[in-house]
């Protein structure tokens, strides 16, 4: 998994991150609004307006159900969009939608699908067409997002799509063993899942904190592992054909042989190490692990998979294989032996053991094992795919041998990285070495929700709306890649992930409810509400660090939850800071005025949190120190900016004291929290100084100094 980022090291990536927006990527620039932007997409000259709130649609060939369930839910979100500006008695023609679909694909999805499609929208009329449902649905996602509104009314505009995906494997992983997320989580996100066309859903049922699948053959493991919460198997079967309803295929997990607990727990028997165990309540990497010199091991597991290759019809099973310590393994004499006399060499060659094992356990049901990238060892069958969490060029490396795989690394949503990290992670980076043949290896990947800092009241603010840029990674050319249109199409989708039923935003107001119950409209709860569009979880695994006693039974209400991953206020400030220092040939001061203004609201928004809110209402206390923090990096990014206004230099005394006080607002203070802003005011300040060498320097020479000032290395960093 990716190493631990240094506060230096993120700031200075958050800078890195500026220029790379204000520098357009070199890339295909689409002309429409879609996300993911489609493969090829002509747009001509008018538009076509849209009279009423009808869609009027005509079929070349008869409708399987799949699609006409899915034409009835684009209609719904038409009209609920359309009518809402709608009179009575207006004309209601509508558009005329023209759907030729050659025929329905299979009941339930599969890898090899075709779900490529046409659109066409020229005069008074749209055509859809494609080789199967699967396409059709797609292209009916494309149509709705690209109807719009001016002053002139709805309209869409005059465009000659095709389109089909990069990749045929684009999913998203939800780990319900950590925290359970219930049948109303998953079917919401399947429907957000099919508006970015995504078509994979992979759930990750079994860890050491829960086993979440009802089994009838061993009940005992759901009815000793899961607290109560879990899927039925009419639930599941129930959310495989929600998922087959839009096009998505559901992939399961059962993690073994390590992050075994919830098995272990009922049968203590396949442990490594004699019991009792009990559930973990905390997060980490845990040491019981199955034991795979015991036949009773495969026995249960003969028993438990091929009930669960029945119950789920994808060729996919996915057994984790990840982060076994190895602890058990050592401090078994009986293990040890096993392994010196099969030949196995060590504990990797004993989990090489086990994954053979298995795959053939899976293959007798007909099914293909997936696991993370431990599974790989010589001897591993090459029909298995290796899901990669350690990188491009592990994913490579199993791709050369040839075996299929799929891309998890980058894509870790859980984590709290803005959108563009996601988005420029490509799981056939441009540099890729790989000949042809063995790029069909690699299926496309997957964003991974893991569950250890979400509930279902804020899992839709960790995946949506940065999925979206995911998405688009998967399905989109590789030359789609200009982080400041995805970030201006990411706004727009954003608003149809709603509209489909996904609760990132709408959940806001019930996340402040925690924080200030029913006080909602109470003086001083925007100033709140500003703190919140400001601050950021703090990435990579830092919560686990700062808050150790977080765990399964505790609540997650704090300011850290009621935050989003990525603050687009954040982002447009440093935007604004961007061309205010960066702007070719001078500084333009013209920018400073507006930029003050925004500073000195902010700086009084957290200045009332911290003198009015904070002593009224207990749960936000831990909002002082971030407010505190906010405050005074906005005093000293307002000493900046007056000084690059009136053009002169900050002090070395004044420059070091303020690049000390923001190091201090940076520092952990208990909320989980971070400030993105303070990035940019670093630049501020490191301009400030240096502006006097602005003319003197190329554009990129003086980009370079600042950056040089603002973020400069660590010692160790300075004396290597």
């Amino acid at each position: 998994m990716p190493q631990k980022n240094s506060f230096a090291t993120c700031l200075f990536s958050a800078a890195a991150a500026l220029m790379a927006q204000a520098a357009h990527a070199d890339g295909v620039r689409q002309p429409t609004d879609v996300m993911p932007a489609p493969a090829e997409a002509r747009v001509s000259e008018g538009r076509v307006p849209v009279a009423g709130v009808s869609l009027v649609v005509a079929w070349t060939r008869p409708a399987g159900g799949r699609l006409q369930a899915a034409v009835d839910r684009l209609q719904s979100r038409w009209l609920a969009r359309i009518g809402a500006g709608s009179f009575p008695g207006t004309e209601s023609t509508g558009l005329q939608l023209a759907i030729d679909c050659r025929g329905s694909g299979p009941p339930i999805p599969s890898e090899g699908d075709d779900e490529s499609y046409t659109l066409d929208i020229a005069g008074s009329r749209a055509m859809l067409r494609a080789q199967t449902d699967f396409g059709a649905m797609h292209g009916l996602e494309t149509l709705l997002q690209l109807l719009q509104r001016d002053q002139a009314g709805w309209f869409l505009p005059v465009v000659a799509i095709r389109d089909q995906p990069r990749f045929p494997w684009r999913g998203l992983m939800i780990d319900v063993a950590r925290r359970f997320q219930p049948v109303p989580v998953i079917e919401r996100n399947l429907d957000a899942m099919a508006v970015v066309k995504l078509n994979v859903l992979h759930l990750h049922l079994t860890d050491d904190q829960g086993f979440r699948i009802e089994s009838l053959s061993h009940p005992e493991l759901q009815g000793r592992g899961s607290d109560g919460r879990y899927f039925t198997q009419a639930e599941i079967r129930g959310i495989i054909a929600y998922a087959a309803e839009r096009g998505i295929r559901v992939v399961p997990e059962f993690d073994i042989p390590g992050h075994a607990t919830s098995w272990v727990v009922s049968h203590p028997e396949i442990a490594s190490l004699p019991g009792p165990y009990g559930i973990e309540r905390q997060w980490g990497v845990f040491n019981p692990v199955l034991d795979p010199t015991n036949e009773v091991t495969y026995a249960l597991l003969g028993d438990f998979l091929g009930e669960m290759a029945a119950l789920f019809p994808d060729r996919f099973i996915h057994i984790g294989g990840d982060e076994n310590n190895g602890v058990q393994w050592n401090a078994n004499p009986r293990i040890q032996a096993f392994i010196r006399e099969r030949g196995l060499k060590d504990n990797e060659g004993l989990h090489a053991y086990f994954n053979q094992r298995v795959a053939a356990i899976l293959a007798k049901s007909g099914k293909r094992l997936v696991g993370w990238d431990e599974i790989l060892h010589p001897g591993l069958p090459l029909d298995c795919v290796i899901d990669s969490w350690r990188g491009t060029d592990a994913l490579a490396a199993a791709a050369s041998l040839g075996y299929d795989g799929i891309l998890s690394n980058g894509y870790y949503i859980d984590l709290a990285y803005p959108a563009a990290d996601h988005y420029l992670a490509d799981p056939l980076p441009a540099l890729s070495t790989l000949t042809a043949s063995q790029r069909a290896h690699i299926l496309g990947g997957e964003a991974t929700m893991w569950s250890e800092w979400v509930t279902p009241e804020t899992i839709d603010s960790r995946i949506w709306p940065r999925t979206a840029a995911i998405a688009e990674r998967l399905w989109s050319p590789a030359g789609v890649r200009d982080i400041p249109d995805m970030y201006r199409r990411l706004a727009i989708v954003s608003a149809g992930l709603e509209e489909a039923g996904a609760l990132h935003e709408r959940n806001r107001d019930l996340m402040m409810r925690h924080l200030v119950g029913e006080n909602l409209d109470v003086p001083g709860v925007a100033s709140l509400r500003t703190l919140l569009d400001l601050v950021e979880p703090v990435k990579h695994y830092n919560r686990g660090q700062q808050q150790v006693w977080g765990s399964q039974l505790v609540p997650l209400v704090g300011i850290a939850d009621a935050a989003r991953p990525e603050s687009g206020l954040s982002r447009e400030f440093a935007d604004s800071v961007d061309r205010l220092l960066f702007a070719p040939g001078a500084i333009d001061r013209s920018l400073a005025g507006p930029i003050g203004d925004r500073l000195r609201e902010w700086g009084a928004a957290a200045r009332e949190v911290t003198g009015a809110l904070v002593p009224e209402f207990p749960a936000l206390r831990e909002a002082e120190a971030p407010a505190r923090d906010l405050a005074d990096a906005c005093a000293v990014a307002a000493e900046a900016l007056r000084a690059i206004a009136e053009g002169t230099p900050l002090s070395a005394d004044r420059l070091a004291a303020s690049l000390a006080a923001l190091d201090r607002s940076a520092e952990t203070n208990g909320s989980a929290t971070e400030l993105p802003v303070l990035g940019p005011i670093r630049l501020l300040v490191a301009a400030a100084a240096a502006q006097g060498e602005r003319p003197k320097l190329p554009d990129a020479g003086w980009r370079a100094r600042v950056l040089s000032i603002a973020f400069p290395p660590a010692p160790a960093e300075a004396a290597r």
